[in-house]
């Protein structure tokens, strides 16, 4: 048992430190949105019509799984920076067969987002002034933004739902066209 108890302890180790050195490469931990925000999305990709669907630093996969499964006959693509976040959704993806989810380990700032119909994001202030400036200065407009928590600087949201959370959450659309 001792082999065993050791070896768990290894693995829990290189997750940690791997863990540890993308945040601070990245800047931000991979955080999964509260279930009320998976609701609010849910419900403002309802009015973002048919396109494909682009998140922005995907991390353990909660949400694109969900979004993958839910909308078969959209395209749901994410990015991830994180590895073994990265893993555990490429693993779901192949437990579950789905083949409208497409998967990237690598920078959503250096990656084409001119496909993207919908861009969804659970990211920091910094990150979403990064996001406002590839829009502005790139070829990358999607029909609508959705973002959970953080707004997007020099944009109007076209529609906010407020969570019941304890921090009282905004869950922003945006129209970018």
């Amino acid at each position: 048992m001792l082999i065993f108890e050791i070896l768990l302890l290894i693995i829990v180790f290189i997750v940690g430190a791997s863990i540890i050195l993308s945040t601070l490469k990245i800047g931000i931990s991979p955080m999964p949105s509260s279930k009320k925000a998976y609701q609010a999305i849910l419900t403002l990709l309802d009015e973002t019509g048919v396109g494909p669907i682009y998140d922005l630093g995907s991390g353990w996969g909660n949400l694109v799984i969900r979004l993958a499964k839910k909308y078969p006959g959209r395209q749901v693509i994410a990015y991830e920076l994180s590895f073994f976040p990265w893993l555990i959704t490429k693993i779901f993806k192949r437990i579950f067969g789905l083949s409208n989810l497409t998967l990237y380990r690598e920078d959503f700032l250096k990656a084409d987002l001119s496909n993207a119909s919908v861009v969804i994001c659970y990211l920091f202030p910094t990150a979403m002034a990064e996001i406002k400036n590839k829009l502005i200065n790139g070829n990358s407009k999607p029909d609508f933004i959705i973002s959970n928590s953080f707004s997007l600087p020099s944009y109007q949201a076209s529609k906010v739902i407020q969570l019941t959370d304890f921090y009282k959450s905004p869950v922003y659309l945006y129209c970018i066209v």
